[in-house]
Order: structure tokens, then sequence, then C-alpha cells
């Protein structure tokens, strides 16, 4: 029996309509349930970049991205395990602003889960916490047990390769370089 890992998956497009319904299908088709999913600008211009979080054995995911990759609106797609990548999480908390001061630890819990602040009223605050599932979910943990969360969220995981550079940017360098090649014989 293969034993499933968490696989982030990055995939490269233009910012194309209707483009994250056909690749959730490929995930849904191969009943492979999306973690966490974010989607942004990437560091090229007019490209953007997808970041999705999954639990599959090697196989299966090597077959979706292999999948994902056939579509004509996407450039490139890669999965990659914790090991290559550095990411990150935010998460935040909405807490009772009477509780939260009648903690009397305030300082002491920003300090320990390096969280901070965001919005103070009468009848709230909102902290946030970025960092690993593990992390956000322990702060999660302890907030619940000692004064209640009114109300929690935690965004996509977002991650870079630990590369000098995107791969994207590797395969447009190289796809530019046999074009320039290509000119070069014809003249």
């Amino acid at each position: 029996m293969t034993t499933k890992k968490l696989y982030t998956v990055i995939i490269f497009s233009e910012n194309t309509v209707g483009l994250l319904n056909q690749i959730t299908i490929i995930f849904t088709r191969r009943q492979l349930n999306i973690e966490t999913l974010s989607v942004s600008p990437s560091a090229i211009q007019g490209i953007h970049k997808f970041t999705i979080t999954t639990f599959a054995d090697e196989d299966m995911i090597d077959k979706v991205v292999k999948q994902i990759d056939k579509r004509v609106d996407i450039l490139k797609a890669y999965y990659n395990t914790d090991e290559d990548l550095v990411f990150q999480e935010i998460a935040l908390y909405k807490l009772s602003t009477e509780l939260f001061i009648k903690m009397g630890t305030v300082e002491d819990l920003i300090r320990k889960y390096n969280a901070r602040i965001l919005e103070m009223n009468e009848t709230c605050v909102v902290l946030e916490k970025s960092g690993h599932y593990d992390e956000t979910q322990a702060l999660f943990k302890e907030l619940s047990e000692t004064i209640g969360v009114l109300q929690f969220i935690r965004s996509g995981r977002v991650a870079i390769t630990k590369s000098r550079v995107e791969r994207l940017s590797d395969m447009l360098a190289d796809m530019e370089r046999k074009l320039q090649e290509k000119q070069n014989k014809q003249q």
C-alpha cells in the first residue's frame, strides 16, 4: 500500500476565465481533495501562479500534474514536497476584547506565538499569525481553550521554491534561447 503525503502543486498560467474550474475538475476526477488553494500574480508580468496542496501518493500527483500541464492555458505545472519549498499560511483570529484583556498574559501570548494585533476596539480583537499549519493551529487551540474564538480563518498556502529562480523563468529563458537560435539560423 502506498502512503499519501502532502504535495504542493504550483501552476503557472495566464489569467484566463474558467481556468480554476478546469484545474479543480482534474483533482475531483481523481478523487483528490484540495486542502489549500491560493492564486496570485507571479513575479513574471502577466503570469499568474496557483498554489494547491493535496494529499496523494507520488504516482497519482505525477499523473495529475501531467494532466494539468496538457491544458492549453497552462504554461507549466510542477509538484513539490515541503522540503523543496519555503511556505507560509496566514491566520486571523477574532476574539472578545473583554475576555482577551481578562487573560492577563496577552503580551506573553503574542510573543510566544509571534502574533500581532491587527485591530482592537471595544467589542473585538483581531490577531494575525503567519506560519505553518501546526503553528497557526496551536494558537487557535490555545485561544479556543482559554477564552474562545469568535471567528477564525486561515489562508491557503503561499510558497516559493528554494531554487534561485522560478522554474518557469528557466523554461521561458530556454524557449527564448531556442527561438533566438532558430532566428539566427534563418538569417
